[in-house]
């Protein structure tokens, strides 16, 4: 993709849909943080609700010491990898409180030592919470950025430094959630849905997908 074609995808998919925001649900910082390592190889609609009444008692790192490794198991059982999501929530309430005062700190370097807390977390942190211009390189952006040409890379962290280089500003806070809701509803990973694409003149995928499926 040329500079330009970077810029007029953003513009129409900023044009589509002006203030993207996650589709996770959340009250503060610390929720946020929890959701989000809530979310690895699950579904948002599924990590919302199991956090509808988890969030309704925890609100603060020490609340979620209380609530214990075990009643917290009640909450989120019907995620994936509970056990060690429930393992890794407990460590990372009490390092919270150990050494930031409850407070979720506002640097990568300092999220990515939570346990459960990986780089793709850190970002979405920083860019929800903090509003710095990150770029959270799940499943779907990895798939949008290789599909479409945008940003090609092997790697999630390959794709992620390709969109700090080709994202132009004043796309670049909302870049990740626009390419995000992309890939979950429009760019789908079996059958990309390139009929109803805005963007799909820009695209550099051959094998597009340009006539609806009969029965849709």
């Amino acid at each position: 993709m040329t500079k330009d074609q970077i810029f007029e995808l953003f513009r129409r998919l900023a044009e589509d849909n002006p203030a993207p925001e996650t589709e996770l649900d959340y009250g503060n910082a610390y929720q946020l943080v929890v959701a989000v390592a809530l979310s690895a190889q699950a579904t948002d609609v599924g990590v919302n609700k199991a956090t509808r009444a988890l969030f309704a008692k925890v609100k603060t790192p020490q609340q979620m010491l209380d609530l214990g490794e075990d009643g917290l198991k009640q909450h989120i059982k019907t995620i994936g990898l509970f056990n060690s999501k429930a393992k890794n929530l407990i460590a990372l309430s009490q390092l919270l409180i150990d050494e930031f005062g409850g407070t979720v700190p506002d640097t990568r370097d300092d999220l990515v030592r939570l346990p459960g807390v990986g780089r793709k977390t850190a970002n979405v942190v920083l860019n929800c919470w903090f509003g710095q211009e990150t770029f959270a390189v799940d499943t779907h952006i990895f798939r949008v950025g290789n599909r479409t040409g945008l940003a090609k890379g092997k790697t999630p962290e390959q794709v992620e430094a390709k969109l700090e280089k080709r994202v132009p500003q004043p796309f670049r806070l909302h870049a990740h959630h626009w390419l995000i809701l992309h890939g979950r509803y429009t760019c789908k990973a079996r059958t990309p849905e390139c009929w109803r694409c805005k963007v799909a003149d820009l695209c550099s995928f051959t094998k597009k997908v340009l006539e609806q499926p009969k029965g849709r």
